[in-house]
């Protein structure tokens, strides 16, 4: 117990100075950096940060702000809806070379990120997509991982379920929507949340296929706090916290499932 606990205390201690940080005046900020109260508690509390942060006009936060609660929405229903249907397809249905497909989709997992950078941006190129919404939430509607997840848990349904529903005359879709997914509940919403905070806090690829400023994400909006003449510690703190609490937020009223979720995900099977 006592363990768990300093784990705990070291975890949170970099978000505890960081909305700490946020409150200080610049030249406080790393006055103190030994340990005592004033390293966690400000002298000097202040909200210029958050001012100069929200009403910045060189840098609008609130459309970064906005853009990416946009984006991360629209991708989080997107997926939700595409990977539901394919790890159903994958967990019940019948069909032809259905194993193989599905190895050659978890052969996906292996494959980094950075190794479809090039090929994903001249895609986007070439469609006319650079530097919009369509380049930010198309890429990103297909999780394998969220397949492979959401078809652990489609496999737990009984089969004899769908049975007495199709015996009832209901059709594959009605059996889907009102037997199945009720079942996947905590998966849809662990799901939810990881798609939800991935795009939240992607930085490389709206960089690369973003060049509006108006149209940019948040992280990438931080950063611009950040040039070769130095870096605004004070604002970039801001920024942060002002970003993590949607997170948080989700986080504190979505736990529950989302326990429940990673603890019944790929370990049935």
């Amino acid at each position: 117990m006592i363990i768990m606990i300093v784990i705990a205390l070291i975890s949170v201690a970099p978000i505890l100075w960081m909305v700490a940080g946020s409150f200080r005046p610049y030249q406080e900020l790393f006055k103190y950096t030994s340990l005592n109260i004033h390293l966690l508690i400000p002298v000097e509390w202040t909200g210029r940060n958050f001012h100069n942060v929200i009403f910045n006009a060189r840098n609008p936060f609130l459309r970064y702000i906005w853009n990416t609660l946009f984006v991360a929405s629209i991708v989080t229903a997107l997926v939700l809806i595409i990977n539901s249907m394919a790890a159903f397809a994958f967990a019940k249905l019948k069909f032809r070379f259905k194993t193989v497909a599905f190895a050659l989709f978890m052969s996906a997992m292996i494959i980094p990120g950075e190794v479809t950078l090039v090929p994903n941006y001249l895609l986007m190129h070439d469609l006319g997509w650079l530097n919009s919404y369509k380049a930010l939430i198309v890429p990103s509607m297909l999780s394998v991982f969220g397949i492979f997840m959401l078809r652990q848990f489609f496999a737990e349904v009984p089969n004899e379920m769908m049975e007495a529903a199709r015996i009832d005359g209901a059709s594959l879709p009605r059996t889907f929507v009102s037997i199945v997914l009720p079942a996947a509940v905590p998966a849809l919403i662990t799901l939810g949340l990881m798609t939800f905070l991935g795009n939240w806090d992607s930085y490389l690829w709206p960089l690369i296929v973003i060049n509006d400023q108006k149209m940019q994400m948040i992280q990438v909006g931080i950063s611009t706090f950040s040039s070769n003449e130095g870096t605004d510690w004070s604002k970039v703190l801001a920024a942060n916290t002002l970003s993590t609490v949607p997170i948080l937020l989700l986080f504190l009223f979505l736990q529950r499932y989302y326990i429940q979720g990673i603890t019944m995900s790929g370990i049935k099977g």
